[in-house]
């Protein structure tokens, strides 16, 4: 990444602690557009920490957390999508019941003109072509958005989780474990959907477990813990078997 290029997102010194248990010491990393970068890290390394800390969900007790260059201080989930910020939990989310359309504008409904509009209505024909168009623009297909989520594949249903992301994010995308309980050609769909966001100029904070994963669709892996960053380094400088020796201490 060039050094005149500016970080769309940057953490400085970031601490936090529960109590007694220390979740999270001096974390600092600088996250670029149009760049994927692997968040890794065994069970208790404090990634969960770290995503409620960026994405506004808790509070960090020091550091600075700065978003395309302006220092922000969260009161909320909400003050950080507005920032341009989207998170995307283990759980998509999405709202088994409604069309895919409405659940791409879930919470940024259109509504419709004059009278209708301020009694309620809303307009679905908007929020259909709409939804359309953001998920083409991350090469997802659906058979139609009047189609309800639940009649979608799980694979369908987290692309189209991460196309709402997508569509709605401004700098940065969090992805905690978007693939997981996913069968393998699901789960391609999914990590095309996180390369096609890419491509849009966005930065994806990737979330995963599942190594290979990491490996093929990242620019960069950061190895967190005991609430520590260990390792930032680019994905070519990693295999399977040395992340996993970063991750459990064994290798450095």
């Amino acid at each position: 990444m060039s050094s005149e290029a500016k970080p769309v997102l940057e953490l400085q010194n970031i601490s936090k602690s529960y109590g007694s248990v220390q979740a999270l010491t001096d974390v600092s990393f600088k996250a670029y557009a149009g760049e994927v970068i692997g968040l890794v890290g065994d069970n208790g390394a404090g990634k969960s920490t770290l995503i409620k800390v960026i994405s506004g969900a808790h509070p960090q007790d020091e550091g600075r957390l700065i978003v395309d260059g302006q220092e922000r201080h969260w009161k909320s989930p909400h003050d950080a999508m507005n920032a341009g910020i989207e998170t995307l939990y283990q759980e998509s989310g999405l709202a088994p019941d409604l069309t895919i359309g409405s659940n791409i504008y879930l919470g940024r409904e259109i509504e419709r003109k004059g009278l209708l509009g301020k009694l309620g209505f809303l307009n679905q024909k908007a929020m259909e072509a709409g939804a359309i168009k953001h998920l083409e623009n991350v090469g997802i297909t659906v058979p139609a958005t009047k189609r309800t989520v639940s009649e979608l594949s799980g694979g369908q249903r987290q692309a189209v989780a991460i196309g709402r992301a997508v569509a709605w994010a401004k700098h940065v995308i969090i992805l905690d474990e978007p693939t997981n309980h996913l069968g393998a050609r699901q789960s391609q769909e999914v990590l095309n959907v996180i390369k096609a966001a890419r491509e849009q100029g966005l930065c994806v904070l990737f979330i995963s477990h599942t190594l290979p994963h990491v490996l093929e669709v990242t620019d960069r892996i950061i190895v967190l813990r005991l609430g520590e960053v260990v390792k930032d380094a680019p994905t070519s400088d990693f295999t399977v078997e040395s992340l996993l020796g970063t991750i459990t201490g064994l290798t450095v």
